[in-house]
C-alpha cells in the first residue's frame, strides 16, 4: 500500500509495514507504540539515532499519521546547506536583502504552513540561526531575512540527529533552550545490531521489493547466508542492508543467495566475522561483552608478544580466527593468571573504555561506536566502573 495515497489513517489501527516499516523486535515495536501516540499530536518530536537507521522514515510516518497528511512535508538537511544561505532557506527573504536577492522568496517554514517541516541533522545547525529557531518555535513567527513584516505560521517541527545534543550543549555547541524546546518527545531509532532478530524481515522485504521493481526473478536465502548477515555489525545499519541486497539481486540475477555469493559481495565480511562470530540465539548484551572480550584478549596476546620480544623469546601466537569466541574468552580467564603481566580482563576493559573516552573528548556515542557496543551498554559500564 501507499501511505501517501491514504486520506484517512487511524494510528491505533495502523500497521508499520504500510509504511514500509518492518521488524517484529521488542525495540522495533517500543518505537512504534510511542510513533503512533504522537503522530495525531501538535508536540514537537526529536528523532535520534545512528546514520542509516531510518529517522525520516519515521518523520514520514509521523506526518502520515498526523491530521496535517493532507499539507506538505518539507525537509530541510541542516548540515548540508551553507551556514550563509540557510537563515534565507528557512525563513525566505525580500528582494534586495542581499547579493543575488534578485526576488522575493519564501522559506521552507511558510512553504510548510499548514504541515510539516522536517529539520535533518539538527545538531549541525549554527548557534546564530539556533536563536531565529527557537523564536519561531515559541512564537510561530518570524522575520524574513531583510524583511520588516512579521509572518505568522502554523508548522509543526520534527528534528533528527545522529549527534548527542546533551554532549553538545555541554560544549556550548547547541543551544541549552532550544534541546529543552526540541526534546518534548524524544523517539530513539535503534541500530540494526539492536534488532538483529528483524535482519531476515528486512533483507527478504528489500530483495522482494527489488525483485519486483526490476523484474528480476528471485529464488530466496539459504539459511547460511542469513546467519551471516545476522552476526555482521551493520555499522551502516538499515541503508547498508538495503544497498546490499539491491546489489545483490541486480547483480546475481535469479541466483539463490547463498554465504558464498554473500560474502563476494558483504565488504570485509569475514573480517566482521572474525570480530563478532555470535550464535543468532544470544542477546546483543551477551555479543556486546564478547566482542570487548574479543579486543581485550588481543590486547594482552599483543602485550605478551611484546614482553617475549624485548626478553629474547619467541612470540607467542595469535588465536586462530576458527577458534570459537566462548574458548578464547576461557582460556584468557584462566591463562590470565599465570600471565606475566598484571591485567586483568575487567582492568583491560576499563582502561580501553578510558582512552576511548580520552580520544573522544567525553563524547559517549563516538566511544561507544569506536568501542563496537553500544551506548546503553557504555552507560552500564561506566556506571559498573565508577568513571565519571
Amino acid at each position: 500500500m501507499n501511505p501517501s495515497s491514504q486520506s484517512t489513517w487511524n494510528p491505533k489501527t495502523a500497521k508499520p509495514e504500510d509504511f514500509g516499516l518492518i521488524g517484529k523486535s521488542e525495540v522495533f515495536l517500543q518505537t512504534w507504540e510511542l510513533v503512533k501516540q504522537v503522530a495525531p499530536t501538535h508536540i514537537t518530536v526529536l528523532i535520534t539515532g545512528e546514520s542509516g537507521t531510518g529517522k525520516e522514515q519515521i518523520a514520514k510516518v509521523i506526518h502520515q499519521l498526523s491530521p496535517r497528511r493532507e499539507k506538505p512535508l518539507f525537509t530541510v538537511n541542516c548540515g548540508a546547506i551553507p551556514e550563509g544561505i540557510l537563515e534565507s532557506e528557512l525563513f525566505g527573504h525580500e528582494k534586495g536583502s542581499f547579493t543575488g536577492a534578485i526576488d522575493s522568496r519564501k522559506g521552507y517554514f511558510e512553504l510548510a504552513d499548514g504541515g510539516t517541516l522536517f529539520l535533518d541533522e539538527i545538531g549541525e545547525m549554527p548557534l546564530a540561526i539556533q536563536v531565529k529557531l527557537l523564536r519561531v518555535l515559541e512564537s510561530m513567527e518570524f522575520l524574513r531575512v531583510g524583511g520588516s513584516r512579521m509572518v505568522k505560521v502554523d508548522v509543526r517541527v520534527i528534528a533528527a540527529t545522529n549527534k548527542d545534543l546533551e554532549l553538545a550543549v555541554e560544549r556550548q555547541e547547541f543551544r541549552k533552550d532550544l534541546f529543552y524546546r526540541l526534546n518534548a518527545v524524544r523517539i530513539f531509532v535503534p541500530p540494526l545490531r539492536e534488532r538483529r532478530e528483524d535482519i531476515r524481515l528486512l533483507a527478504t522485504y528489500f530483495a522482494e521489493e527489488t525483485a519486483k521493481a526490476n523484474h528480476i526473478p528471485f529464488e530466496g536465502f539459504t539459511e547460511e547466508a542469513f546467519q551471516l548477515l545476522e552476526s555482521y555489525s551493520w555499522p551502516g545499519n538499515i541503508r547498508e542492508l538495503r544497498n546490499l541486497v539491491e546489489r545483490l539481486l541486480i547483480l546475481e540475477k535469479g541466483k539463490r543467495i547463498n554465504r558464498e555469493i554473500l560474502e563476494l559481495h558483504l565488504e570485509k565480511a569475514r573480517d566482521f566475522e572474525r570480530k563478532l562470530p555470535m550464535a543468532t540465539h544470544k542477546t546483543s548484551e551477551q555479543a556486546e561483552r564478547e566482542l570487548i572480550y574479543r579486543a581485550l584478549v588481543d590486547i594482552r596476546m599483543a602485550i605478551e608478544d611484546l614482553r617475549r620480544l624485548i626478553l629474547g623469546m619467541s612470540p607467542l601466537r595469535f588465536p586462530p580466527t576458527s577458534i570459537p569466541i566462548e574458548e578464547t574468552i576461557e582460556e584468557a580467564k584462566t591463562t590470565e593468571a599465570s600471565a606475566s603481566t598484571d591485567f586483568r580482563l575487567e582492568e583491560l576493559e576499563k582502561q580501553q573504555i578510558m582512552k576511548a573516552l580520552d580520544e573522544f573528548a567525553g563524547n559517549r556515542r563516538k566511544t561507544a561506536k569506536a568501542l563496537g557496543i553500544s551506548e546503553r551498554t557504555l552507560y552500564r559500564k561506566l556506571k559498573e566502573y565508577g568513571i565519571e
